[in-house]
């Protein structure tokens, strides 16, 4: 068996969701783990220095949680696919032949600051978008808790640029995507690559 986990990580509103979900219909044995399931709850998010609470930093999110959940996975894939409702189909015309690729995507805004998390990622992905077009996306997307005046200059940008910096530093091998392409190019150029990719595995 082979497996196959593809971080798609980006900015706030840079269409990472929308990326994940052309994927898995076209991938096979292909599931997925959303990093905002993983969320703590409202009353257990702390206030920083900033006056903000702090949804957007590590701490505001269950990792461990989340780190056992693609550790589940990675034990034994086909059984999480059939607890997740994906169908495992044997051949894939992906490998050109008899082996069966399992294919995890790892979805989220804060992806490669987490060392525990780091080394499960075949393939790292990410998108980003200038500031005023972020700015703009963000201001009309309803959220359960809504933004509260000044977030997104206050705390979400600044957090952004910071964890940006920080994964630049790091080891990962990244490549980036155009939040600003079509929906279409940025598919392309995604899944693309997977194939190429996993057919140089074989």
């Amino acid at each position: 068996k082979m497996k196959y986990i593809i971080g798609i990580g980006g900015v706030t509103n840079g269409g990472k969701t929308t990326l994940t979900n052309k994927l898995i219909k076209s991938l096979p044995n292909c599931c997925v783990v959303h990093q905002d399931d993983f969320f703590k709850k409202p009353d257990q998010i702390e206030v920083g220095d900033d006056g903000f609470r702090q949804w957007d930093v590590i701490t505001a999110l269950d990792m461990d949680a989340m780190t056992n959940t693609i550790k589940g996975w990675v034990e034994n894939p086909a059984k999480f696919a059939r607890t997740h409702g994906v169908t495992v189909s044997n051949t894939s015309h992906m490998s050109g032949g008899e082996e069966q690729v399992h294919i995890l995507i790892v979805e989220g805004f804060l992806l490669y600051n987490y060392q525990p998390l780091t080394e499960y990622f075949s393939k790292c992905y990410f998108i980003s978008i200038p500031y005023q077009e972020c700015k703009s996306r963000r201001s009309t997307r309803n959220y359960t808790v809504p933004d509260p005046p000044g977030l997104f200059d206050g705390h979400v940008w600044p957090m952004y640029l910071k964890h940006r910096t920080e994964m630049e530093d790091s080891p990962l091998t990244i490549e980036y995507v155009d939040g600003l392409a079509t929906k279409e190019e940025m598919y392309t150029q995604v899944y693309e690559d997977i194939q190429n990719t996993l057919l140089n595995r074989l």
